[in-house]
């Protein structure tokens, strides 16, 4: 059986950080106001909020494997490499379809044979060629990953296609749990990562942003069924990134859950008290990268499930 976390973690150093205007018209989560600021002090502050995250979690013992971004071509959301790839404990690396055009020049084949330094890849799967079809499955962005038991969890979106869900489906033997989900404003919410975190043995659900009853209680039922135990967040709550977490350990096996400043003191102390039933809490401030970027502490993390060499 597949472990849910891992020591292993690919982070992508930015260069060029900056409010993606490609980006924004999915991502409600991405501040216009951050989108003022110039690309020089956008760049310095995040890139300050990356280099002390990967260091307190380098510093906890977790395996934090960075790998700098390149000024060219322009690619101001390669701090989240999560959605353009993910890796899996047989070997397999899969690329996927973006959306935004940009965001397309994250695939690097460079940063894949690095890691074979380290890790046994096997086979790429690549599922880019839907973007030829405007068909968009942004990784781990786009699901969230029950790894031990194979289940896929997936909000629809302009970035999250049926049809790409599908295939991934056929290419991995996972089971896809489909399902709408909107923000306050009744829009979209554009990955399914912000609204949801699923660890060893808790899932982290804002089940409020589901409207469609049946469809809520079949991801409840599905988490549950799974030995996961629930830990409800809010809307308000989803909207500070408190969904946007993700669990990991140390190479000693210690289990961590990882978060931002904005998502951990937007809960209550009784949800922290249950998170801190099953890993240590570790948060940082990533003020910068969530407003400019419109993602969080999971997103800047590709979890390396691959065996080691």
């Amino acid at each position: 059986m597949q472990n849910q976390t891992t020591a292993h973690i690919l982070m992508i150093r930015p260069v060029r950080f900056g409010f993606n205007e490609q980006t924004a018209t999915s991502n409600a989560f991405q501040n216009q106001a951050f989108g003022k600021e110039t690309q020089a002090s956008s760049q310095e502050i995040a890139l300050k909020e990356f280099d002390e995250m990967v260091a307190q979690l380098r510093k906890a013992g977790v395996d934090i494997i960075v790998i700098e971004d390149t000024p060219d071509p322009h690619t101001p959301d390669s701090i989240f490499p999560n959605n353009w790839i993910s890796f899996h404990n047989d070997g397999t690396v899969m690329l996927y379809p973006m959306q935004a055009e940009n965001r397309r020049l994250e695939r690097r084949e460079e940063i894949v044979n690095s890691l074979q330094e380290k890790f046994y890849v096997n086979k790429i799967i690549d599922l880019s060629s839907f973007e030829q079809e405007e068909k968009f499955l942004e990784g781990t962005g786009s699901m969230v990953f029950d790894r031990k038991n194979k289940i896929a969890y997936a909000c629809i979106s302009p970035r999250t296609h049926q049809e790409v869900l599908a295939e991934f489906a056929l290419k991995t033997n996972y089971q896809i749990v489909a399902f709408e989900a909107v923000d306050g404003n009744g829009k979209q919410i554009y990955h399914t990562n912000v609204l949801m975190c699923v660890g060893d043995m808790f899932s982290v659900v804002c089940l409020e942003a589901v409207p469609d009853l049946d469809e809520r209680l079949q991801l409840r039922n599905s988490l549950e069924s799974n030995g996961k135990r629930i830990v409800e967040i809010t809307l308000e709550q989803m909207n500070q990134f408190a969904g946007n977490m993700l669990e990991v350990r140390s190479e000693k096996g210690d289990k961590m859950l990882v978060m931002s400043n904005a998502a951990y003191y937007s809960l209550t102390s009784s949800q922290i008290k249950i998170l801190e039933d099953y890993c240590t809490i570790h948060h940082f401030d990533l003020s910068m990268i969530e407003g400019n970027g419109g993602g969080s502490a999971r997103c800047m993390m590709a979890e390396v499930h691959l065996p080691l060499k």
